[in-house]
């Protein structure tokens, strides 16, 4: 079943889609080792880490003929395995690929990370495009898991007109784009695609040199990037932070909520080999009141790591080898594949970096908390996807202990706790129940590109009010905790539940649950339903900039919300740019904007959205 809205502006992603496994195509074609993995490009010099067999390595002295059949070969396999358990990256040597004559089409499919493996975007060019787009008619709306990072691109036109003249990087949540230098112009929009719509992309520390069309994005988040020639229009709820040529602040028309400086962030690491062709992690360093790129004024400023420093894991690795490997002081690279976790990968030392590669994803077992970091200083999780399991987990990854749970006083602002391009799932590729996804108890945590998804369609028998439960998306203890990038959706109570003191929250997008069954199953006492966005009653300063929330109750569609939004009436609250839309004309209604202020969204009003421009201490603009 598809939702829709009376608007050309943007559409809901689709619902209730049922997916199967997509048959892996044939062993000689893919170069496959067993039944669904692909060999290793080509050995480096000297001789790399393990990092297993669906990692494929390119350099430049392969023919450009073996790379594009390898790279189609990994995408005709990932093209429609939304909920499958194929995980692949590609990394690419430093050097140039392709030519105005011969380009090389990167496609990129679901589960497929795409990186350079130079130092900074420059050591590596692409002649041609790294693109991600629509399918099956829906749009981008579920273009969803896959990345690309660290690399430059010069568009060539190729046969595809949908890709000619522009890089192509229509996606929704969960699909960023990291420190890349497109030359050319960018598009976010599937615009050969019918319908065009996607639903919320994720930018930073990038080069957009010809400018940037946004489109049909519903929602969209830019990061310190230059935008070059500028960012052409918006639907609902765009928002920029310490970008270059960014346009200016205007929400509500156009929806623009600019900041001229994002307040605290750090950059993912990221793998690559340096001068003698060993790889390395390079480990950036956390920034305040930043603007532009890590990189513009050559390296980007952090430390680099050797893989001795790492324990290079594999599906299948017992998880308490792992857990004595990080006992002994070691990182953790966790290569692509999915990672049954019965028992919980313990983060116990300071600056332990942990990185995925494919998006790596842990499975929770026998109601596991798959992964919890002690009250520790500096820890930084990348790259990695928390799937619920069968039986109900209490969260799926746990940050610090929190000093209310007698935890001590260890975070700080100069040695952050981050969690870049982390993905929750409850449902979806199979039944999941977790009553918290992430619970951050830890101060100064920046949360950066983050997604939590109680799934609204996947493997049929997975998606249901009563079989993919959960109760909230992401719970904040912690104080002084940073939000850059913060998808939360589809939650039965509260999607976000903000404890702690001076938190912040740059960019928020929402949906509510599609399934609740009556008003009855979705209410707490004399409020219907529950907000999105909570700040609890006990805080006393919290700011938050640019948060949209919308509405589709697919299975009810009379159903009620009393408000998206919630916090105190204190003037150390201030909430900027908030927007709720109904999101179908037979979609439910939100009552309010925030705290019994703005508009209601409703199917007589689908699509439009319904701001509050500034809220603070009971007032609303």
């Amino acid at each position: 079943m598809s939702s829709s809205i009376n608007s050309s502006a943007g559409r809901t992603r689709t619902a209730g889609r049922a997916l199967g496994i997509v048959a892996v195509v044939g062993a000689a074609a893919l170069g496959v080792v067993g039944p669904a993995q692909l060999a290793v490009a080509a050995p480096l010099t000297p001789p790399p880490t393990d990092l297993g067999p669906n990692v494929l390595v390119f350099s430049p002295d392969m023919p450009q003929a073996d790379i594009q059949a390898k790279v189609d070969a990994v995408y005709d396999r990932q093209v429609d395995d939304e909920m499958g358990t194929g995980r692949y990256a590609l990394l690419f040597r430093p050097g140039v690929y392709g030519s105005a004559s011969d380009p090389l089409d990167v496609r990129v499919g679901y589960n497929t990370e795409v990186d350079g493996l130079g130092q900074d975007p420059s050591g590596v060019t692409i002649n041609g495009g790294v693109t991600a787009t629509g399918r099956n008619g829906s749009g981008s709306l579920d273009t969803f898991w896959r990345s690309v990072s660290n690399l430059t691109i010069k568009v060539v036109p190729t046969a595809d007109a949908c890709h000619t003249g522009n890089e192509m990087w229509a996606v929704s949540q969960a699909a960023p784009m990291r420190r890349v230098d497109v030359k050319d112009y960018t598009t976010f929009m599937p615009y050969c695609e019918s319908p065009n719509y996607a639903s919320g992309g994720f930018v930073a520390d990038s080069r957009l040199e010809g400018g940037a069309l946004n489109g049909s994005q519903q929602q969209f988040y830019v990061r310190n990037t230059d935008l070059g020639a500028g960012w052409s229009n918006g639907v609902w709820n765009q928002v920029f932070s310490g970008d270059l040529n960014a346009p200016a602040q205007s929400f509500p028309v156009p929806p623009y909520t600019t900041l001229t400086a994002t307040p605290v962030s750090r950059e993912k690491p990221y793998l690559y080999v340096d001068a003698a062709g060993a790889y390395r992690v390079f480990v950036p360093s956390a920034r305040t009141k930043s603007v532009g790129t890590s990189w513009a004024d050559g390296h980007t400023a952090g430390t680099s790591l050797p893989m001795s420093s790492f324990f290079v894991a594999h599906p299948g690795d017992p998880i308490a080898r792992i857990n004595s490997a990080l006992a002994q002081g070691k990182n953790l690279l966790m290569t692509p594949g999915v990672y049954d976790v019965a028992q919980s990968i313990a983060i116990k030392r300071a600056d332990t970096v942990v990185l995925g590669l494919g998006l790596a994803t842990l499975t929770a077992q026998n109601g596991a908390v798959p992964m919890t970091v002690a009250d520790v200083r500096g820890v930084d999780i990348a790259g990695l996807t928390f799937d619920a399991g069968t039986v109900d987990s209490p969260t799926l990854l746990r940050i610090g202990s929190g000093h209310d749970k007698g935890g001590p006083h260890v975070a700080s602002a100069a040695d952050p706790t981050a969690l870049q391009d982390v993905f929750f799932r409850i449902g979806g590729p199979h039944v999941g129940k977790a009553t918290t996804s992430l619970e951050v108890n830890s101060d100064h945590t920046i949360l950066d590109d983050v997604w939590a998804w109680r799934a609204d369609h996947g493997v049929p028998g997975s998606v249901g009010w009563t079989v993919n439960t959960a109760d909230t998306g992401v719970v904040v203890n912690g104080d002084d905790v940073t939000a850059t990038g913060l998808f939360v959706e589809h939650y039965q109570k509260y999607n976000v539940v903000w404890n702690g003191e001076r938190g912040r929250t740059v960019f928020f997008q929402n949906e509510l649950p599609y399934d609740a069954p009556d008003q009855a199953a979705w209410r707490h006492g004399k409020v219907d339903g529950w907000a999105a966005y909570k700040v609890a009653d006990s805080v006393r300063t919290h700011e938050a900039w640019g948060l949209g929330s919308y509405i589709y109750t697919n299975v009810d569609p009379s159903l009620h919300a009393t408000q998206s939004f919630e916090v105190p009436d204190r003037p150390g609250v201030v909430m900027h740019d908030l927007t709720t839309v109904a999101l179908n004309t037979n979609a439910g209604t939100i009552d309010h904007v925030i705290n019994g202020e703005g508009t209601a969204a409703t199917g007589a009003v689908s699509g439009q959205p319904q701001t509050v421009t500034t809220y603070a201490n009971g007032v609303a603009q």
